[in-house]
């Protein structure tokens, strides 16, 4: 079965890849819209196989001279291991970039593996050996999760520097453990443990907060970068007024840089990137922590499963050397890379670098429209520990 939907998957890629052509709904030169309209095929450990939709669009606010393409990517998807995905994700750069909105929708009917918090937990369940009566390793969830995240930023002058606000708030509900494996003894599971420890509720709670936001955007095009680079520092405060079920306050830094390696062929070139995400004050929700794979595009921790680390605050890094495959056309294209992460946990006293989790991987991409630079992305990553998974996408990923 999985060889015949990846042989499926590939023949999807390479149809897509010779039916360029996209939807335009508009002859203003300036406010062209144009829509991928592309049955989605996707892949990765936490979700299995996806099926459905994935339309992508693109358009621009403004005189192409001075204003970037503004982008949006939408799920409608049914996986494999019998979940419901549907989300919006957009970033709009308004009339010369004199504003950009951020915005990040999700309904998620889902479920997914924890393993503990830290970075040391092991894929097997076990006893924690820092918490004693929890379990340690894989351990299945079940749960809803509704995501509204709005986020408003206005240039300063005329520089790449933005300054914004933000709602972010995440619901989620209807949570169940379980441990498909034989139990080992009468042990709390890693979630509802922590939880009661610290007085969250075990089957639903609310994180609700405004974010304080600075922002350079200085790469040519948000979505597959060829030149200089990104950086953001978000403040996000959760107070119990706004509905969070305990206030709490964490601080987030993104930076990226793309560096060229060919002046004749821009698409060929490394891309560096780091991202960190750290409690600063207070308590969140165990599902709320920090975890690998939980960025706004899902693109961190290739090579294992989205969930697989978490803690209350994270590290992390990756490289990706980008290449074309082809001597004078810019349809196929390939990426080596590597990443590494760090969690720390207070509840199992484990520190942030105590313990790195690398990975690595390679991957083919294909540019399904030029103009716009949208890509069908398919990664194969590997991690320690037999970890691994197959990544399929749209766009690069970051």
């Amino acid at each position: 079965m999985k060889r015949l939907l990846l042989s499926l998957s590939i023949v999807f890629i390479v149809l897509t890849a010779q039916a360029q052509d996209s939807i335009d709904y508009s002859s203003n030169k300036f406010n062209q819209f144009k829509v991928v309209p592309l049955p989605a095929i996707g892949s990765n450990p936490a979700n299995g196989w996806l099926f459905g939709i994935a339309p992508s669009a693109t358009w621009r606010m403004g005189d192409p001279e001075t204003t970037h393409l503004s982008n949006l990517v939408g799920n409608l998807l049914y996986t494999t291991k019998k979940q419901w995905i549907f989300s919006s994700r957009s970033t709009v750069f308004l009339n010369e970039d004199d504003w950009i909105l951020v915005g990040d929708w999700r309904y998620f009917i889902t479920s997914q593996p924890t393993f503990g918090l830290g970075s040391s937990s092991p894929n097997d369940p076990a006893k924690n050996p820092n918490q004693q009566g929890v379990y340690w390793g894989e351990q299945q969830m079940d749960y809803s999760w509704i995501r509204f995240y709005e986020t408003v930023l206005k240039r300063v002058g005329d520089s790449k520097f933005y300054l914004g606000v933000g709602y972010h708030l995440d619901v989620f509900s209807k949570i169940e453990n379980f441990i498909e494996t034989e139990t080992l003894d009468d042990l709390n599971f890693s979630h509802d443990f922590y939880n009661q420890q610290l007085g969250f509720n075990t089957d639903k709670y609310t994180v609700s907060g405004l974010t304080f936001n600075a922002i350079m955007e200085n790469r040519d095009l948000a979505v597959s970068p060829y030149e200089k680079n990104f950086a953001l520092i978000s403040y996000k405060v959760n107070p119990s007024f706004l509905g969070s079920d305990q206030s709490s306050s964490t601080l987030l830094l993104d930076y990226r840089q793309y560096i060229s390696v060919s002046e004749k062929r821009k698409r060929h070139l490394v891309a560096l990137w780091g991202f960190g995400n750290f409690l600063v004050s207070g308590n969140l929700p165990y599902l709320g922590l920090p975890s690998i794979g939980y960025d706004m595009f899902g693109r961190t921790g290739r090579g294992y499963a989205q969930g697989r680390f978490r803690g209350e605050s994270m590290a992390y890094s990756e490289a990706e050397y980008r290449f074309p495959l082809q001597k004078n056309k810019e349809t196929f294209g390939g990426t080596l890379f590597v990443n590494a992460s760090s969690f720390n946990s207070r509840t199992t006293n484990e520190r942030l670098f105590t313990k790195l989790n690398p990975g690595y991987g390679l991957g083919l991409r294909v540019m399904i429209n030029k103009e716009n630079r949208t890509t069908i992305t398919a990664d194969y990553g590997f991690g320690q520990k037999g970890n691994s998974g197959f990544y399929l996408n749209i766009n690069e990923t970051f």
